[in-house]
């Protein structure tokens, strides 16, 4: 479901979003840019999923180990 929401900015600011985004098009863009501070995934939940992707798990491990091999061959 959407909602409508009437914002207030600066005349500039309202002229660059409706020359470079388009005037059917600000709505979009402002959800895009603002949806990711405001709405937080369940990361317990997205981790559990990624976990169940071996050949990801896998790739996630031999990067780890090649990394961790880099470290330790360090001179420091």
């Amino acid at each position: 479901m959407q909602k409508k929401l009437t914002i207030t900015v600066d005349e500039e600011v309202y002229a660059g979003l409706h020359k470079i985004i388009g005037p059917r098009k600000i709505s979009k863009f402002v959800e895009e840019l603002v949806r990711s501070h405001v709405i937080r995934p369940n990361l317990e939940s997205a981790y559990a999923q990624m976990s169940k992707d071996k050949k990801r798990e896998k790739d996630a491990s031999e990067w780890a180990e090649a990394t961790f091999k880099d470290i330790t061959h360090e001179k420091g």
